[in-house]
């Protein structure tokens, strides 16, 4: 695990790349290299590499060469081992068993075509010399490894980072904010697609492949998915047992790592189940759960415990203090690059920061399932929902941070008006996928889940908020065998007569404690509406945050929409209020962070305890 950065076609000083390199420092703290192509000098080209050891560490040193073709990567290939077996018949040679150093060589036997061989989370940057030069770079099919680029059309210079902190250390990178983001933000949590909040900067989509050239610049593919699959006729408890097995294998390949690996343990069942699977291949493992301290709603750690005490596995109870949440925001919303509105941020931040004081540099969660098998209730309500365009707009409101008729309340008619010149904060594919897609209702909510949000909002929140602690998470589910076996559910086994996430719970029968498989599902997140009372830090924070002379000075909001907003949570807590309040707090506070000031510099690093 790693984390990447390069130019291409710019004329980049090394200072500056020292200057990326350290505010990758956290993700990649056991080793930091570059490399760079130079014409008349100057570097024309640079690739550069922080490293987090978790496969040969005494190997594996990036970047990777091999006759003209140079390699960054990010992330981990489970298949390394079985890719290096073919790549020796094919006559190459390899000196340590590091699963990135198959890349080069990879890439010399199937050119841009590579990815389509790689089994794992990665992205991937590749400097291909022996002729015309080209940068190709390349995601995972889930998008678990992101990767961020600028490219000037005037100059032909490009860059990309793994961070986006760290793409704006590049000299002449400015910070822009895209006005426009603010409305995608409160509509979806965070841009989806290849947006982000500041102009200028995109986001590689899942499965992509991006060519770059100084003749053409840069070319985007995106490989094709395997789409909505035709579901297979079996009964639940047959889908039960080869989901069990399925996972049980995936799980198993993930435990492999020459660095301590532990589980985390939310309490819910995604999470039990991964943890019981791993701890009947993997002796002694250590759980993780997170609580806060006082009485809270929502709170699982006895559920957690539960699981941990019938895997056998070494429990860790990390409890935080809200008290502590204005200062973890702070480092939260830089580490993520650009807000995400989901309150579980903090946990989140806190929960990984305690695994790595812990000892452990890879955790296994259970991510992504709610997306392949059906676990929200959003998709329960459109899959009931009557036939109508409506299904649709009631679908999206529950994606928002803010539903669309709050927004209208909380827009000046200036904002207001530039909103609807711009249109819809959605790709544009979306609303076709929901409306006019393949397959049923149901796989089209999944395939959307799948491609735009689970990307987006929830899998780079994860990997920002863990690698931020030098911890990297694996996710079972993400796995591309399991993702291909969700398309082959039967409706049925996935959502029906109120039930979510049959086959799962099916799956996970005889392994999971009863008591969590029975329990009623509930939100892992952070009790906000609770919590942001008169009184706590967090409604200081937020009434300081969204002052009436800030709102007026960025002219976007109402300040008298927003002050009843507070008014309204302080007579009568709701979820739909503070999480709008939470929204908007967190927004301000990355602009306070990013476009305060003109320099970029990271916050300073926790020290482990």
């Amino acid at each position: 695990m790693c984390r990447i950065y390069g130019t291409f076609n710019a004329r980049t000083a090394h200072r500056e790349l020292r200057t990326v390199a350290a505010l990758l420092h956290h993700g990649g703290p056991d080793a930091q290299s570059f490399t760079a192509g130079t014409e008349a000098g100057h570097p024309e080209w640079a690739l550069g590499n922080n490293r987090l050891s978790i496969m040969d560490p005494e190997g594996g040193d990036q970047p990777y060469h091999l006759d003209g073709v140079t390699v960054v990567f990010n992330g981990e290939l489970y298949n390394h081992d079985e890719l290096r077996a073919r790549l020796t018949r094919h006559g190459f040679t390899f000196t340590d068993r590091c699963d990135g150093s198959v890349l080069p060589a990879l890439y010399h036997l199937y050119s841009d075509r590579f990815p389509e061989h790689l089994d794992g989370m990665y992205s991937v940057a590749v400097m291909d010399l022996r002729d015309e030069p080209r940068l190709v770079i390349a995601t995972d099919e889930s998008g678990m490894k992101p990767l961020y680029h600028t490219w000037d059309a005037a100059t032909g210079r490009f860059r990309f980072a793994s961070e986006i902190p760290a793409l704006l250390g590049f000299a002449d990178i400015p910070a822009h904010e895209d006005p426009f983001g603010l409305d995608a933000y409160l509509s979806l949590k965070t841009p989806f697609g290849e947006r982000t909040m500041f102009e200028g900067i995109d986001v590689l989509p899942p499965a992509a492949t991006l060519v770059v050239t100084r003749g053409e610049g840069p070319r985007l593919r995106v490989r094709a998915g395997s789409g909505a699959a035709e579901p297979h006729d079996r009964t639940l408890d047959e889908t039960g047992d080869e989901l069990r097995a399925l996972l049980g294998r995936e799980v198993s390949r993930l435990l492999v790592a020459d660095a301590p690996v532990a589980a985390i343990t939310s309490g819910g069942l995604d999470s039990s189940l991964v943890t019981a699977l791993a701890a009947r291949v993997h002796s002694g493992l250590h759980s993780f759960n997170i609580a806060y301290s006082g009485n809270w709603p929502f709170d699982e750690r006895a559920y957690a415990a539960e699981v941990a005490r019938a895997a056998g596995t070494v429990h860790h109870q990390v409890e935080i203090d809200p008290a502590s949440f204005p200062e973890l925001l702070s480092d939260v919303v830089w580490h993520l690059g650009q807000p995400n509105a989901d309150p579980i941020t903090l946990s989140t931040f806190s929960l990984f920061r305690a695994v790595r004081d812990a000892g452990f540099k890879v955790a296994l969660t259970g991510d992504a399932a709610d997306e392949l098998f059906g676990g929200y209730a959003r998709m329960t309500q459109a899959v009931t929902a009557p036939c109508g365009p409506g299904w649709v707009d009631t679908y999206l409101d529950h994606l928002a941070a803010v539903p669309a008729a709050l927004r209208a309340r909380l827009y000046t008619d200036d904002y207001a008006a530039a909103v609807a010149d711009r249109g819809p904060a959605l790709p544009e594919d979306l609303l076709l996928t929901l409306r006019h897609g393949p397959g049923s209702r149901l796989q089209r909510l999944c395939a959307v889940e799948q491609r735009y949000r689970l990307p987006a909002y929830h899998l780079r929140r994860v990997d920002h908020l863990s690698m931020a602690s030098s911890v990297e998470v694996r996710l079972p589910f993400c796995q591309p065998s399991v993702v291909r076996y969700a398309t082959t559910l039967a409706d049925e086994h996935r959502i029906t007569g109120g039930g979510v996430k049959r086959a799962l719970y099916a799956a996970a029968g005889g392994l999971v404690p009863d008591s969590v498989l029975n329990r009623p599902k509930q939100p892992f997140t952070l009790p906000i509406t609770a919590m942001l009372q008169p009184g706590s830090a967090l409604w200081d924070l937020a009434r300081a945050t969204l002052a009436p002379a800030v709102l007026r000075a960025d002219g976007r909001l109402r300040p008298e929409a927003v002050e009843g907003l507070f008014t309204e949570q302080a007579a009568r807590p709701s979820d739909q209020v503070s999480l709008a309040l939470w929204s908007l707090m967190t927004h301000q506070m990355w602009r306070d962070q990013f476009f305060a000031g003109s320099s970029i510099s990271a916050p300073a690093p926790q020290e482990a305890r």
